[in-house]
């Protein structure tokens, strides 16, 4: 990982405010020894995250709107995916969340890069949601723990956030929060993310494109806020910004108007 030290000027004063407000919440601001960062494999975002998605931390997501929904749940399987080590991912899903948002898809979720190596676990309250995302961040043989929560998943607080981001760096997992919808609430998530749907670009053969998200990266600890339009490869489990053709510019037009001289 690229670590920029910055000595001066505003930039030096809120590198500084940041790292106090780090200790505030009882994370270090620099990653956990012996974790490497997880790059997306775009150059822009891995430059903004200082190399890539912070390993053994928390990191929340969150849909932009309630249609936005399923872009935000894919936006999980992806990353998760991305994150796999041959080790299985959990998806912890309240009874309230599943009434809302739906039940994941068996055949959606292998799409994404996830079959036999995603574990569902149903809990009945957001409270016991939280415990159980707090102990599994601590077992090894995980990849990544998902935690979905209706709303904007208020239990999911400071204190939460922080018990979570401690578990995270024990078990050295990714640990994503995901929220039905934005929160103000102030947590200690290394990032923040809004996720919305767009559209993606046909096949060469006009049929559906590959999966492509608008990410917008609403809190970072590392660097400042961006929004990129991802998209997702399946196939092999990376992410790439999306590239449209742009038509040639058209340099013989026998119907150009002619131009006229004006006094």
């Amino acid at each position: 990982m690229n670590i920029i030290s910055v000595t001066a000027g505003k930039s030096a004063t809120l590198c500084r405010l940041r790292r106090t407000v780090a200790k505030l919440e009882g994370q270090d601001t620099d990653l956990v020894s012996g974790f490497s960062p997880l790059p997306f494999g775009v150059a822009e975002i891995d430059r903004v995250l200082g190399g890539g998605l912070a390993p053994a931390s928390l990191h929340e997501l969150a849909a932009s709107t309630w249609h936005d929904l399923g872009a935000a749940n894919g936006f999980a399987l992806a990353l998760a995916a991305h994150a796999n080590e041959r080790r299985e991912t959990l998806w912890i899903q309240t009874d309230f969340a599943a009434h809302e948002g739906g039940n994941l898809y068996s055949p959606g979720s292998e799409a994404f890069g996830l079959s036999s190596s995603l574990i569902i676990l149903k809990v009945p309250r957001p409270l016991d949601a939280l415990w159980a995302m707090e102990e599994a961040l601590k077992c090894r043989g995980l990849s990544s723990v998902i935690c979905e929560l209706p709303d904007d998943g208020a239990i999911a607080d400071l204190t939460a956030t922080q018990r979570l981001t401690l578990a995270a760096r024990e078990g050295g997992i990714f640990g994503f929060l995901l929220r039905h919808r934005p929160s103000r609430l102030t947590s200690t998530a290394e990032t923040r993310w809004e996720i919305s749907t767009a559209p993606s670009v046909p096949d060469r053969f006009g049929g559906l494109g590959r999966t492509t998200f608008t990410a917008t990266l609403m809190k970072n600890r590392r660097g400042p806020e961006a929004q990129w339009t991802i998209v997702w490869d399946h196939h092999e489990r990376s992410f790439s910004t999306l590239s449209r053709g742009v038509a040639q510019a058209a340099f013989d037009r026998p119907d150009r108007t002619p131009l006229a001289r004006t006094a």
